[in-house]
């Protein structure tokens, strides 16, 4: 049976770009499981699979519903056993959760700020709408305000990859010999940056820059199917 997989989208459908979706994309190709992909723009997200959750990544697999980037792998994990291993082990699911307490808390807190102008024009105008406001409050600051804190958090952004950067100096994956779903974390946070913003983020000839050209290639190339922004 096919899993339907509910994920962000602007105002082109063939760019997704949250990066919680795209952890939950490749959990899915990771496992090797057949799935469909339902494009959902900001304003729909309360109608998906009957208003189960706030926010997507949802999925459908059967008549389990399930919300969540992480309690999807978790679920993943769990229901099929016998495909590819996303954590290798309870002590690399425990792991997991702090590698996305770090992305999240670190990454995404300036990929906001990065890409926040960029996000609101990729949007069609009703998202627009729902957008700015729901993201000054989330943020405390009007976007103009945001904006000044930009060009700071670019020239910065490489310095926050440096827990990363000397990892790979031990290992090719966060996984350690092979992807695991903690890499999939991180490639998210870095897929939606390439998807949506033209900011220089990642250097040529850098670790992180190899590791994640890598990523992007796994699963014959589902993360390069979607073109970086121009």
């Amino acid at each position: 049976m096919t899993i339907v997989l509910h994920e962000l989208v602007g105002a082109d459908e063939a760019r997704p770009f949250s990066p919680h979706c795209w952890k939950v994309v490749m959990a899915l190709a990771h496992k090797g499981l057949p799935f469909e992909r339902k494009p959902v723009c900001f304003t729909q997200v309360p109608g998906v699979e009957g208003g189960v959750s706030k926010t997507v990544p949802v999925i459908r697999d059967g008549s389990q519903v399930v919300a969540d980037s992480f309690m999807i792998a978790a679920y993943l994990e769990e229901t099929y056993p016998d495909r590819p291993s996303l954590f290798g082990g309870d002590g690399g699911q425990a792991m997991a959760r702090f590698v996305e307490a770090w992305s999240q808390s670190t990454l995404h807190a300036a990929l906001n700020v990065i890409a926040l102008h960029e996000i609101a024009d990729r949007l069609a105008p009703e998202d627009q709408a729902y957008f700015r406001p729901s993201r000054e409050a989330r943020l405390g600051k009007t976007f103009e305000q945001i904006a000044e804190r930009r060009q700071a958090e670019i020239e910065g952004f490489g310095a926050k990859l440096t827990p990363l950067r000397v990892m790979l100096k031990s290992q090719p994956w966060i996984g350690g010999s092979s992807p695991l779903f903690a890499d999939y974390i991180v490639f998210g946070a870095l897929q939606w940056a390439r998807v949506v913003s033209s900011a220089p983020l990642l250097e040529a000839g850098d670790a992180v820059t190899d590791w994640f050209e890598r990523c992007i290639d796994l699963h014959d190339g589902l993360g390069r199917a979607v073109a970086a922004a121009g």
